[in-house]
C-alpha cells in the first residue's frame, strides 16, 4: 500500500513540477516574443531574478494516509518588470471588477473601508493595522487618510469606491516589497471557471498573469488539527528572521504545529529564473534553477484512533453535562466544557492518538478564526500537550512507588484512615473510613489518609525527584509544542512569592497542591510505570522521507530517564492499579486485562476527571491518560479510555501497527 502510495505521491510532486516549469516556459515567450516591443520602454536592472515557489512537502498518518497534501490552484499575478507605472493603476481597477463579478476576492487589508453612506471609515476588526497605518501617515482621519494615500498613489480622480480599490492594492504591495524582482500576487485560490474569463478579459495585458500554483490542503483537517498545523503568509517578525535563508514577503510559512516545528524540511527549495536585461531593453534568459520539492514527514498518530477518541470525548464531556442536569447541581459537571486523551506506544513512547475537544477544521481555519477565537470553550487549545490540570489521585501510583523505594512503606504496611487525616495543622478528607490499609487496598479504595502520610513520610524533595523521573513537571520531548506543567514544592511556591510548609507534602501526595501535569505527562508517566520504570523520549514523528523517496530518516526511541524502583516495588504497585482498574465499573469485566487508576481534582467549579492506565497488563502496548475538565466523576474519564480502546484492540477493524523493540 505505501509503495502504491509513495508512486502516486511521487506523480502528484512531478506534475505541480511540470507546472510550475511550463509556467515559467510560458512567461518566457510572452517576455520575449509577445512582448518584446515594449521593451525598449523598461529601465530596469541588468540583471534579475524571478523566484518560484517551493513546493511543500506532505504530512501523513502513521499509515500513510493524508493530512496535509498539495493541490493545484490558480491565481492572479503582477510583475513589475512588464508594468510601466502610468497603466498600473488602470490595471488594478480593472482587475478588481473582473475578479469580484467572478465572486473572487483579491487581497484586501487596507484597514478604511466605505460605509453605506459613502464615508470612509476605520475597520477596526483589523486594529493593528489601523493603528499601524495611521502612525506611519500621521492621518487620524480615514477621510484624510485615504485622501493623502489617493494622492500618493495617484489615484484620485477615480471615483471613490475605484480610488479605494486601488489604494488597497498599491499599499500592500508596498507592504510586500513588490519590485522587478518580487511579483505581487494579487488574489489566489482562484476556480477554473473565475480563471478562464479572467484570463479572457486580461489577454493581453501586460504584466498580469494567470498561474498555477499548489495550494495547501488539509485531508480530514478535523483530525489533528493542533498537531497538524497551519500554513499562512510570512509576517514581519518571521521575514526578518528568515530573509537571511532565502524567504520573501510572499512566502507561505509553517504556523503551528508540524508545519512550524518542521518548516525546514518541509519547505523546499523554490525555483529560480535568471534574466539580463541589456541597454535596448532586450531579455535573455541565463540559467534557470529548477525547485527542489520539501520532504514529507510520517506521523506516528493513526487518524482512525484519533477520531474515535475525539468522540470519546465529546460524549464524556455530553455525559458530565447530564449528570450536573439530574442531580440538579451545577458544580456536578454543568460547567465541563472540554477533554483530552493521549495514546502512548509503551514500546517506544510514539503518540498513537492526541486528541483534544472540542476542536476545529483545519480547512476552515482561517474562515472560522474569529468564531473559534472567541468560543468560551477554548477550540483552538491543545488540550491534550498544553492543557495541564491538577492529576488528583492518578498521582498516587508515583506516591506509592517513591515510599516502597525508599523504605518509607511496605507492600503491606498498614496505615489506619479514620476519614480524616491531621497533620501540623493540616485536615484532608478522606472519601470513606476504610480502617487499616494497606498498598493494595489504599489504592482501590483511593484512600486519601494512606498517601497522604506516604507522602508525609517521604518529604517534598523525594517525591519530586521521583515525579520528574517519570516525566511530570517537565517536558516530555514531543517535537511540538508542550506544556512542561508544575511541580508543587518549595521551588515553585518562591517562584510564586509564597511560603512552602512542609505539611503541604500531604496534599501534593494525592495529585492537590501546585501539581499541574498534561495528558500527554501523564500518559508518558503511566508508560513508565507500564515500561518496568523506563521512560523514553515521547515523539509523534515517525520518519521524514525526501522526495525521491530515497533518504528517509527514522525517529529511533531515546532513553529520557528512569524511575530507579525495583521490579519488586513496581510490580507491586502495577498490581495494585490491576486490581483498582477491575473496581471501576465500565473495565469491571473487560476483556482484555487493564492496570489504572482514576483521579477527580477539586479547584473552582467541578472536580476535574481523569484517568490513567496500561493494557494489557501481562503485556504492555498502550498507556491512555484523559483529564476531563470539571468532569465531576471520575467514570466519564475512564468511560472514554474505555472507548479508546475499544478502538484500539476492536477485533474488527485493522490495528493500530504497534512499531519499535521492547
Amino acid at each position: 500500500m505505501e509503495n502504491r502510495l509513495s508512486g502516486k505521491r511521487t506523480a502528484i510532486l512531478a506534475g505541480i513540477t511540470l507546472t510550475a516549469a511550463a509556467v515559467f516556459l510560458a512567461r518566457l515567450i510572452q517576455w520575449q516574443v509577445v512582448q518584446a516591443e515594449m521593451y525598449s520602454d523598461i529601465n530596469g536592472y541588468d540583471v534579475y531574478t524571478i523566484t518560484g515557489d517551493n513546493i511543500r512537502g506532505e504530512i501523513f498518518d502513521v499509515n500513510g494516509e493524508p493530512l496535509a497534501r498539495n493541490i493545484a490552484s490558480y491565481r492572479i499575478v503582477l510583475n513589475k518588470l512588464f508594468i510601466r507605472s502610468d497603466e498600473l493603476n488602470g490595471i488594478i481597477a480593472d482587475l478588481t471588477d473582473i475578479t469580484e463579478k467572478c465572486g473572487e476576492k483579491w487581497t484586501d487589508i487596507l484597514p478604511v473601508v466605505i460605509d453605506k453612506n459613502g464615508d470612509p471609515v476605520f475597520d477596526y476588526n483589523n486594529k493593528s493595522e489601523a493603528d499601524s497605518l495611521i502612525n506611519s501617515t500621521g492621518c487620524p482621519d480615514p477621510q484624510e487618510l485615504l485622501m493623502a494615500l489617493a494622492e500618493k498613489y495617484g489615484c484620485g480622480d477615480y471615483p471613490a469606491e475605484i480610488s479605494r480599490r486601488i489604494v488597497s492594492v498599491r499599499y500592500n504591495m508596498e507592504r510586500m516589497a513588490f519590485s522587478r524582482e518580487k511579483p505581487y500576487i494579487f488574489a489566489d485560490n482562484l476556480s477554473e471557471r473565475s480563471m478562464a474569463a479572467i484570463s479572457e478579459r486580461m489577454s493581453g495585458i501586460r504584466g498580469v498573469s494567470i498561474e498555477s500554483a499548489a495550494r495547501r490542503t488539509y485531508i480530514n483537517g478535523s483530525a489533528a488539527p493542533h498537531i497538524v498545523g497551519v500554513t499562512g503568509l510570512i509576517s514581519q517578525e518571521e521575514y526578518e528572521e528568515l530573509r537571511d535563508q532565502g524567504y520573501s514577503y510572499t512566502d507561505i510559512v509553517g504556523k503551528s504545529g508540524i508545519e512550524a516545528a518542521f518548516e525546514t524540511e518541509l519547505r523546499g527549495t523554490p525555483g529560480k529564473m535568471i534574466y539580463e536585461e541589456d541597454e535596448d531593453g532586450n531579455i535573455t534568459l541565463v540559467r534557470t534553477e529548477p525547485a527542489s520539492p520539501g520532504s514529507s514527514v510520517y506521523l506516528t498518530i493513526d487518524s482512525r484512533l484519533q477520531v474515535k477518541a475525539q468522540q470519546a470525548l465529546q460524549e464524556a464531556v455530553q455525559q458530565a453535562n447530564d449528570y450536573a442536569e439530574m442531580v440538579g447541581d451545577k458544580n456536578m459537571g454543568a460547567d465541563c466544557k472540554g477533554a483530552a486523551a493521549v495514546v502512548l506506544n509503551v514500546r517506544d513512547f510514539s503518540v498513537l492518538c492526541a486528541a483534544s475537544w472540542p476542536g476545529y477544521d483545519l480547512a476552515s481555519y482561517y474562515d472560522d478564526y474569529e468564531t473559534l477565537a472567541g468560543d468560551e470553550a477554548s477550540p483552538l487549545f491543545d488540550r491534550a500537550f498544553a492543557g495541564a490540570l491538577a492529576p488528583g489521585s492518578t498521582f498516587k501510583p508515583l506516591t506509592a512507588s517513591a515510599a516502597l523505594q525508599e523504605g518509607k512503606i511496605g507492600q503491606h504496611t498498614l496505615i489506619t484512615c479514620n476519614g480524616v487525616y491531621t497533620e501540623n495543622g493540616l485536615r484532608l478528607w478522606c472519601m470513606g473510613y476504610h480502617g487499616d490499609q494497606e498498598l493494595d487496598s489504599a489504592m482501590v479504595n483511593s484512600c486519601n489518609v494512606y498517601f497522604a502520610e506516604a507522602g508525609r513520610r517521604l518529604g517534598i524533595e523525594l517525591l519530586d525527584k521521583y515525579a520528574v523521573r517519570c516525566g511530570l513537571g517537565v517536558k516530555t520531548g514531543v517535537e511540538v509544542y508542550e506544556s512542561a506543567g508544575t511541580l508543587a514544592g518549595p521551588e515553585y511556591s518562591s517562584l510564586m512569592g509564597t511560603k512552602w510548609y512542609s505539611a503541604s507534602v500531604s496534599p501534593a501526595a494525592i495529585g492537590q497542591s501546585d501539581n499541574q501535569f498534561t495528558p500527554l505527562q501523564l500518559a508518558a508517566y503511566a508508560a513508565t510505570i507500564a515500561n518496568n520504570g523506563t521512560r523514553l523520549k515521547t515523539h509523534v514523528v515517525d520518519r521524514i522521507v525526501s522526495a525521491d523517496g530515497k533518504t528517509v530518516t527514522k525517529t529511533r526511541s531515546q532513553l529520557a530517564d528512569s524511575m530507579w524502583v525495583s521490579s519488586e516495588n513496581l510490580n507491586a504497585v502495577k498490581k495494585a492499579m490491576l486490581h483498582a482498574a477491575e473496581s471501576y465499573g465500565p473495565l469491571a469485566d473487560y476483556p482484555v486485562k487493564v492496570a489504572g487508576k482514576t483521579g477527580t481534582a477539586e479547584n473552582s467549579g467541578s472536580d476535574h476527571a481523569n484517568f490513567i492506565c496500561f493494557a494489557p497488563y501481562d503485556d504492555p502496548q498502550i498507556a491512555i491518560a484523559v483529564m476531563v475538565e470539571h468532569g465531576a466523576k471520575s467514570y466519564v474519564a475512564v468511560t472514554a479510555a474505555q472507548k479508546i480502546m475499544d478502538a484500539y484492540f476492536s477485533a474488527d477493524e485493522p490495528p493500530v501497527p504497534i512499531r519499535g523493540e521492547r
